[in-house]
């Protein structure tokens, strides 16, 4: 996976880039043509000032805004401290797995540790085995049909390789769990040929949507790109609000207006907005809604359709924010979410609380998916960039290996 998302390269950035190499008599290396989530975190914009927000009796707001970062700034800036970007890359990739192999502590209690237990003193591989072994995985919150489909295969491979060993199905089952997970298609968000990355947020209440959607822009922006936010959740003032700090904290714009607005015109004014100014991301917040509520989901298709009619082939993303601790409950809202508008991505919350991992592989499995994102904290970069084989690691980890992990942070 080439990173978190794939950004366009077009002809002035590429030579605005090489007028900087040449000034500097550097030469420059064809990976810093384009800026991917693993090389732009280190090379951070200079701080940018928050614009102010859109009062709600301004259909055509004009306010002074900052410029957003040009492919030479970001070029000059990695030019200027090479040291900086080499000494950080290497400790922060690792730091970053011990934190998701700390977080997952709870989630991995429940599946990883007990099949540990399940398996220590067996000695053969019987029925009895299989019956305890479903029952740790259906509590573990990967479903029955995907439990069953999981046993069935793992059945076949003791048959064909006349396995005995017990511990041989952990083996079995952590590549049958990270067979789920990889999804078929690119996990890499996709910049658009032209225009705004038009991200559209959807969820059910309390998931984490204005959270995560503060967090993803410190992501956009921290790799290079201007970003706009768009209040579109008008029901909550304490969601304008909660936003509009998002916006102060990681330096993003914010589109608002007043409490109670048709989130519709919210979103226009909001792309109008965005589409005059060049800003080159554009995050939506859409309002917390039962997925029971037909009235709602409908609202929700019509903010799609305005997207769609103002800015043709948008919204480019529609990202589900799904709970992971609500377990099966999390399946039900996302089958009926992409019902209604059609999911293309989705980011799991909340997996350094009590959610059971095995929620990954089943949401995975049933709806073929990709995740994009997990939240593992509430600091502002702990929504991570989902890897799928990281992710299992993680999980399967021994009792003994985060032993050692916790013996090796002490010291």
């Amino acid at each position: 996976m080439l990173g978190w998302f794939k950004k366009k390269s077009g002809p002035q950035q590429a030579e605005a880039a090489e007028t900087v190499a040449s000034e500097q008599g550097i030469q420059l290396p064809v990976e810093e043509e384009i800026v991917v989530a693993g090389q732009a975190a280190a090379v951070e914009p200079e701080t940018a000032p928050a614009g102010p927000a859109i009062p709600a009796e301004s259909s055509s707001p004009e306010p002074t805004v900052p410029e957003s970062v040009d492919a030479a700034r970001v070029v000059t800036e990695a030019i200027a401290e090479p040291a900086t970007v080499g000494t950080q890359d290497k400790p922060a990739a690792k730091s970053l797995f011990q934190r998701l192999q700390e977080r997952l502590g709870k989630t991995r209690d429940a599946l990883a540790y007990r099949l540990d237990q399940l398996f220590l003193g067996k000695k053969e591989i019987d029925q009895d085995l299989f019956d305890q072994l479903e029952e740790i995985l259906i509590t573990a919150d990967l479903g029955v049909a995907t439990t069953l489909e999981l046993l069935e295969a793992a059945r076949k491979e003791v048959k064909r390789d006349q396995l005995s060993d017990p511990q041989a199905l952990k083996a079995i089952i952590r590549d049958q769990i990270l067979a789920y997970i990889e999804a078929e298609q690119p996990a890499e968000l996709v910049m658009p040929e032209e225009g705004p990355l038009v991200i559209m947020v959807v969820g059910v209440n309390g998931v984490g949507k204005t959270t995560t959607i503060g967090k993803l822009a410190a992501k956009f922006i921290r790799a290079g790109q201007s970003v706009l936010l768009v209040a579109g959740d008008t029901f909550r003032a304490a969601a304008i609000n909660q936003l509009k700090i998002w916006g102060e904290r990681v330096g993003a714009e914010v589109v608002a207006h007043n409490p109670g607005a048709d989130p519709s015109s919210v979103v226009f004014d909001g792309l109008t907005y965005g589409v005059a100014h060049g800003r080159e991301v554009i995050v939506i917040d859409t309002a917390g809604r039962l997925h029971t509520s037909v009235n709602l989901m409908e609202e929700l298709k019509k903010i799609k359709r305005v997207i769609g009619k103002k800015m043709p082939g948008a919204p480019h993303e529609i990202m589900l924010v799904l709970d992971a601790t609500t377990g099966q409950n999390g399946i039900s809202q996302a089958k009926l979410f992409h019902q209604a508008v059609g999911i293309s991505g989705l980011t799991l919350t909340k997996l350094d609380g009590t959610a059971k991992g095995g929620i990954v592989a089943n949401v995975c499995r049933e709806l073929k998916i990709p995740v994009r994102f997990i939240g593992i904290g509430e600091q502002i970069d702990d929504l991570r960039d989902f890897d799928a084989g990281e992710f299992v690691e993680a999980l399967f980890a021994s009792q003994a290996d985060s032993c050692q992990f916790d013996i090796k942070t002490a010291i």
